[in-house]
């Protein structure tokens, strides 16, 4: 299972809108690296944050996931407060072909101030923007910077096509914008 690359990512986004926007170079200027990288795709995480509370001492469950469990934020910067997390989502639309699975990692640069990222892989065929967890593992509130970038997703290439896809599925998450909630 090969990781692809830079070549392969660029003709997959610029011919067959695998990535939109795409952002052909890395850009790392006065901001936490986005873009275009050798083996990979630094994406930028959206203006929309949804932040965990608990100030009705609500119960987590993935069955029955209560949205009041959330503060919806809008803005250039997203606090996280202390041992807490918040949702978001890609800048960027994804369109992922039937013979590749997407694993998604955290930057560094968030991973060494105790901020953790977690994305489930995106399946062979699924498409849309990716909802992301955001950890604050530390005991101080966190900063994140919408626009920048957040994680980096690595392209693996199956042996062969699946025999079935995410779309072939139907799956819950398919075509999502914004960020997604728990759905059963």
């Amino acid at each position: 299972m090969p990781v692809m690359p830079d070549r392969w990512i660029r003709e997959q986004a610029l011919g067959a809108a695998m990535i939109e926007p795409f952002v052909e170079t890395q850009k790392r200027d006065g901001v936490i690296s986005y873009g275009l990288s050798s083996y990979g795709y630094d994406a930028r995480v959206a203006e929309d944050f949804k932040i965990f509370t608990n100030v009705d001492s609500a119960i987590v469950d993935p069955k029955d996931f209560a949205p009041s469990s959330f503060v919806d934020r809008a803005g250039p910067v997203c606090i996280i407060p202390p041992n807490s997390f918040a949702l978001a989502h890609t800048v960027e639309y994804f369109r992922i072909p039937r013979d590749i699975l997407v694993i998604c990692l955290g930057k560094s640069t968030y991973a060494r101030c105790g901020i953790i990222v977690n994305v489930t892989p995106l399946e062979p065929e699924w498409e849309g923007q990716v909802t992301i967890e955001i950890s604050n593992t530390t005991p101080l509130p966190a900063k994140i910077y919408a626009n920048e970038g957040i994680c980096q997703f690595l392209f693996l290439q199956g042996a062969g096509p699946c025999e079935v896809s995410y779309a072939d599925k139907a799956g819950k998450y398919m075509r999502q914008r914004g960020v997604s909630l728990p759905k059963l």
